[in-house]
């Protein structure tokens, strides 16, 4: 029997600081990855009061105050050092990237990640550099020109698109400069409702053409500005709006290997005009006639629980390819078989969430592999444009990608997500 060497003598694990809004889908993935690689993991976020632990036990941020909260990471760090930071959603990415380059680890600079995260710049450079976007123009919500005299000559249909929010929310399709300014006023009313943004995202939204085509999402990895596809996800699930709730994500992909070419050099592209170069990437676009167009590429992984389907391709879960990365090392890619998919359970009626039955019929379909409710019976459930969640997610394993998103739609159809009416009480 070998005896385990004295405690003093063992190596220290790695430290990894995650950079997470609180609530965040993705932190206790990052959390679960992290002790899979033998890392330690300390949480930075706003959840002083929160009951989680890795959120109140934490190191304590405000992302309305990053000078303080620099110094209150880099004073930390000094205790203790970081192997690694990574950022977890939007509101996270800007921040992580001032903080790892700050401690001399892999990290984008700060103002490539702000292009990335904000639409209208992001729109703007990708045009500069000849990448394929739609025609677009930056819409104030105050101005006294109307939404339509601000868009004139860019033609219809179009999509209105909040600058800094993600997951569809407050993205609307409008055939006519009616339905245009209904669509600016009801999301100038989500913007004022909105904590944390800056005044010239709260003003203004992205109006551009609508753009046809099957939509299509990329997750890679950046390194020294090159970039490693991942995965490739179809949404076979038609995106014509008004609204553009995301549902059905399937891999590998069923494009064609030129299309998917096509794709990763329009990714690649996209990257290097905004000036990312480490870490991972998310990427939508849509495919047509005329080619790839780029809808987003973000800075951060895929949203909600998706990541789980980076094993198909991978072998691994996508946050212990991003941990791995951050602290300055790799993991070979050993691709399982099949397919896999994942549906966003979309929240199709507002009000109070009383029940979801036929979760037991659900769990039963071949195939299916997990199914997780995430709203709490007796909270409020709150559809898009406005709504910020989703219901759950349901994920499939399969021989093929069309038997994963068939099982998929069969373990929907078993759902009846039970919602009654909230009623507002109105003080005078």
């Amino acid at each position: 029997m070998v005896s385990e060497p004295p405690a003093a003598e063992r190596p220290t694990p790695p430290r990894v600081l995650v950079v997470a809004p609180h609530g965040s889908y993705r932190t206790a993935p990052f959390i679960d990855a992290a002790r899979r690689l033998g890392a330690q993991v300390l949480i930075a976020s706003e959840g002083r009061h929160s009951v989680v632990s890795a959120y109140a036990e934490g190191l304590h941020i405000r992302f309305d105050d990053p000078q303080g909260s620099l110094a209150t990471v880099l004073a930390e760090a000094e205790q203790a050092p970081f192997a690694g930071v990574i950022g977890t959603d939007d509101a996270s990415t800007e921040f992580a990237a001032r903080v790892a380059g700050r401690l001399g680890l892999a990290h984008n600079e700060p103002s490539a990640v702000r292009v990335a995260r904000r639409k209208d710049l992001a729109r703007a450079r990708l045009a500069e550099a000849g990448v394929r976007v739609p025609d677009h123009r930056r819409v104030s919500l105050s101005a006294a020109a109307s939404p339509a005299a601000q868009v004139a000559g860019l033609g219809y249909p179009v999509v209105v698109k909040p600058l800094a929010l993600s997951a569809s929310r407050g993205v609307i399709r409008a055939d006519g400069p009616d339905q245009l300014e209904r669509a600016c006023q009801r999301v100038r009313r989500l913007l004022g409702a909105e904590q944390g943004l800056e005044a010239e995202a709260r003003e203004h939204v992205l109006v551009e053409r609508f753009v046809p085509g099957e939509e299509v999402a990329l997750e890679g990895m950046l390194r020294g500005g090159e970039l490693q596809v991942l995965a490739v996800f179809d949404k076979p699930d038609p995106l014509e709006g008004p609204y553009f709730e995301e549902t059905y994500y399937v891999t590998p992909s069923r494009l064609a290997p030129g299309r998917q070419a096509q794709l990763a050099d329009t990714v690649a592209a996209a990257c290097r005009a905004y000036g990312l170069s480490e870490g991972p990437v998310h990427a939508e676009c849509r495919i047509n006639e005329a080619g790839v167009w780029v809808l987003e590429v973000a800075a951060r992984t895929i949203g909600g629980l998706c990541s789980r389907l980076l094993r198909v391709g991978t072998g691994y879960g996508l946050e212990e390819l991003v941990l791995a990365h951050a602290m300055g090392g790799r993991l070979e890619a050993e691709p399982e078989e099949g397919g896999a998919g994942v549906l966003m359970i979309p929240i199709t009626q507002g009000g109070v969430l009383k029940r979801v039955e036929g979760l037991l019929e659900a769990r039963r379909v071949p195939f299916v592999e997990d199914i997780q409710i995430q709203i709490r019976e007796g909270n409020e459930v709150v559809p898009l444009p406005e709504g910020a969640s989703y219901l759950g997610f349901i994920f499939a394993r399969a021989p093929t990608p069309a038997e994963a998103e068939q099982a998929l739609r069969r373990a929907h159809a078993c759902l009846n997500v039970v919602v009654a009416p909230l009623w507002r009480i109105q003080v005078a």
